[in-house]
């Protein structure tokens, strides 16, 4: 009675060395679809820290002259590390208003973010949902608001201002940055809100929501990352503005920190080193703002 142990082995029941081509003839596994070569991938990563440098550097270069004593140090860089001083924070903070001017800057970019975003996410919500005569002209009218520059608006808008008995006034600040911001975010969000399936806006009114309380509770908590995108545009925009807040603010005590830096130029003298200080202590709340926004923004901006 024979057995498969009988059987003669043929080369068919052999098993075979490595498959004909799982290997290339120097021994390395062939790439795959997708992959690059480690050559490529050094390429990329070489640009990729050229360019992260070269969008570094001036960042860098400010925090480290804002360190040095003396406001001709940002010609002799190297000198700093034997003189590193905080002494341009301590004047900053104490021999200026900086600290009025902080506030400042606080109440108008944070009511520029408020207002604006509102106003914005209102706009970008009627034209994606409702269809009602000159929808579409609305739009483009954001745009041509955007095509004149500061110059052209800076009097009429002060004329207005005027007239109002705004000037010198937060609310100032506030509407004029808002004409700037909420065109630019209007069309933001309006492409956002196209994204959200339009059965979520029946599903709320089935459920005897409101038109406002159908935006208010169902879409604006699915527009997060758009919202946050609006929100970090408008707060940079009011944040460092410049133009507008040295035209409309009179005083000393209403600069934000933009017109304040300002104050460190003169027409015989330019404290360079103050103005670094300044400089990156305005960068710090922007920067906390970006970082509290920031896993938002991705998602927003594709």
């Amino acid at each position: 009675m024979s057995t498969t142990a009988d059987l003669p082995v043929t080369g068919a029941t052999q098993h075979p060395g490595p498959a004909a081509g799982s290997r290339t003839s120097a021994g390395r596994r062939p790439r795959g679809r997708g992959e690059r070569s480690r050559r490529a991938s050094v390429l990329i990563h070489a640009v990729l820290l050229f360019a992260s440098f070269i969008a570094a550097f001036p960042v860098l270069w400010i925090a480290w002259v804002s360190f040095g004593p003396d406001k001709t140090d940002f010609l002799h860089p190297a000198a700093i590390a034997g003189k590193f001083s905080f002494e341009n924070y301590t004047k900053v903070l104490g021999d200026t208003n900086f600290l009025q001017w902080f506030v400042n800057s606080m109440i108008v970019a944070l009511g520029t973010c408020v207002l604006g975003v509102f106003i914005a996410a209102s706009a970008g919500y009627a034209v994606s949902r409702m269809r009602f005569p000159g929808h579409r002209q609305l739009m483009w009218t954001f745009l041509v608001t955007q095509m004149f520059p500061v110059a052209i608006l800076i009097v009429p808008l002060y004329n207005i201002l005027a007239g109002l008995d705004l000037l010198d006034t937060y609310w100032a600040l506030i509407l004029v940055y808002c004409t700037t911001a909420v065109p630019y975010c209007a069309w933001l969000l309006k492409g956002y809100f196209d994204t959200i399936p339009q059965e979520i806006d029946e599903a709320g009114r089935v459920d005897g929501l409101t038109p406002f309380g159908t935006f208010y509770r169902l879409i604006l908590p699915l527009a997060r990352p758009g919202l946050a995108v609006a929100a970090f545009y408008t707060f940079l925009t009011a944040w460092g503005e410049v133009a507008y807040a040295s035209v409309l603010m009179l005083g000393d005590d209403k600069y934000t920190l933009a017109v304040g830096l300002t104050t460190f130029i003169s027409e015989h003298d330019n404290q360079w080193d103050l103005m670094a200080a300044t400089s990156v202590l305005i960068a710090l709340p922007a920067s906390g703002f970006f970082y509290i926004v920031q896993r938002h923004l991705v998602t927003g901006l594709t």
